[in-house]
């Protein structure tokens, strides 16, 4: 690179700042920030890198032993790698005009990791931090970080750094993501790369294309919310509340630096594909495995439209992809007195229409007065039990009872499950949440036992069963699990 003399700050201010523009423009050959040291790469499956270039430059991959060329068209390249098997570490050489030595790259399985506060909680805020962390160290786990972001428009670069799981770094890495990686790495023994990708507080449709939102008519209303939003902020109301805000804190000794401006809504970190065009968009098409999800509290309230939401959210980021059906596994809601079983059946119905999905249900982990329960690690372990059986083809059981059907006999309701595993328990002395409603529709409490694989469900005050719920509550207290010690998930025979 030249070397530029220049006199005079000013003067060097502005000469600097014009060759800078130069030579973005000229074009030092750069990849996507993925791919920097540390880096893990997917195995087995075609491999796609790529970044940025002066137009028309020839840029040469060289990794293991595969050597690829390529020419950016304006301004862009990308090529393909063919695929790769497990190992490391390696080396990679990016050359064109410039040449760049990426190290210490493993190859193995990737993993994304997204959603809102549950996914973005790191590990040291969970139940036995301690002990987490201190057994951290592992050189055959990289963690990656998408730094906090919003665009109205889609973003190309990813900026962030890969580091090695220690007991440093996995301190702030979700702690749900670390739990899931590290199960993966004691099976499967390859490496593991997991990018975390996360923000809390923030809905679905933050997380989804625009384009998606824009052709469902289901979906479409989300934008037109977020426009009327728009059109009724009134900036000097909210700098009148903020003031108030302010004056409340510090008459209650509260830190005032802790209360916060009121963004317009076409500012904040909740608006429509504001998350997916800065935090989702500049990752693709880095060849991953699958996703785990941690999201839907911020969408309690409209569990009908989730319903549309969710899977559209699926299908648009495998087409993004373009890497066919990968896995997508999905954490359901806990138990909290704010959430409603509504939105933990959007979830289960989403499980059950859209393919290689899973959900990992967490009824005996949550907390009724904490939207943030703190015991991650059964969540991570059983989304790595999901990615053994729909990722990996592993004969296990990954979930808990599902219900499957109903059939009445007399005044008895009879219900069948599937992933019954080797067998259904109930924690405790006798089943409960169960209820059950005749012709009139009202359902009461019932008594409910385990008969061989199905489970019976009564009562007096029921003479012809129509319906039966199971943990239809906000914050249910539940006990049916399958001898794996899986939790059932909440259902209704009456779903809507």
């Amino acid at each position: 690179m030249k070397q530029i003399k220049t006199i005079g700050s000013f003067g060097a201010g502005l000469v600097v700042g014009v060759l800078t523009i130069g030579i973005s423009v000229q074009g030092e050959v750069k990849p996507n920030g993925l791919f920097s040291d540390g880096a893990v790469l997917q195995q087995r499956i075609k491999l796609p890198v790529w970044g940025t270039a002066s137009d028309q430059e020839k840029v040469t991959v060289k990794f293991q032993n595969q050597t690829v060329t390529t020419t950016a068209k304006h301004g862009r390249w990308m090529l393909y790698l063919k695929p790769l098997k497990a190992g490391g570490p390696f080396v990679m050489t990016i050359a064109g005009e410039n040449t760049l030595t990426i190290t210490n790259i493993l190859v193995g399985e990737v993993w994304l990791c997204s959603g809102q506060s549950n996914m973005e909680m790191p590990l040291a805020a969970t139940t036995n931090a301690s002990e987490a962390m201190a057994a951290a160290g592992d050189p055959q786990l990289h963690l990656f970080t998408v730094s906090h972001q919003a665009s109205d428009e889609p973003m190309a670069q990813e900026s962030g750094t890969w580091s090695e799981a220690t007991p440093g770094s996995a301190k702030y890495f979700s702690a749900v993501g670390y739990f899931f990686g590290r199960d993966l790495r004691r099976t499967l023994k390859v490496p593991i790369g997991l990018i975390h990708s996360s923000v809390g507080g923030t809905p679905a449709e933050a997380w989804t294309a625009h384009s998606v939102l824009e052709a469902n008519p289901k979906l479409n209303q989300i934008l037109e919310r977020q426009a009327q939003a728009i059109r009724d902020f009134d900036p000097a109301k909210a700098e009148a509340q903020y003031e108030t805000n302010v004056a409340e804190a510090k008459a209650e000794g509260k830190d005032i630096s802790k209360v916060q401006p009121i963004k317009s809504p076409a500012l904040t970190f909740g608006r429509p594909s504001g998350l997916y065009n800065a935090m989702i968009a500049p990752l693709q098409p880095f060849a991953i495995a699958g996703v785990i999800w941690y999201q839907g509290e911020s969408n309690n309230g409209r569990a009908q439209e989730y319903q549309t939401l969710f899977p559209a959210l699926i299908y648009s980021w495998r087409k993004a992809w373009g890497e066919g059906r990968f896995p997508f596994l999905f954490v359901q809601i806990a138990p909290q007195r704010e959430m409603t079983p509504e939105i933990r059946e959007a979830q289960l119905l989403t499980w059950q229409k859209v393919p290689r999905t899973a959900m990992a249900v967490i009824t005996d982990v949550g907390e009724e007065n904490n939207i943030h329960p703190t015991r991650k690690e059964p969540v991570g372990s059983r989304l790595a039990l999901a990615a053994l059986a729909i990722a990996y083809g592993e004969k296990v059981e990954y979930s808990g009872p599902v219900y499957k059907s109903m059939k009445v006999k007399d005044n008895l309701a009879v219900i069948s499950f599937s992933h019954i595993g080797g067998g259904l328990v109930a924690k405790g002395d006798e089943l409960k949440g169960f209820t059950i409603a005749g012709e009139d529709g009202k359902f009461v409490d019932a008594t409910a036992k385990i008969d061989r694989q199905k489970v019976i469900v009564s009562s007096p005050l029921v003479a012809k069963p129509v319906a039966v719920r199971y943990g239809w509550a906000n914050a249910p207290d539940i006990n049916l699990f399958n001898e794996q010690g899986l939790p059932a998930t909440p259902f209704r025979t009456d779903v809507r």
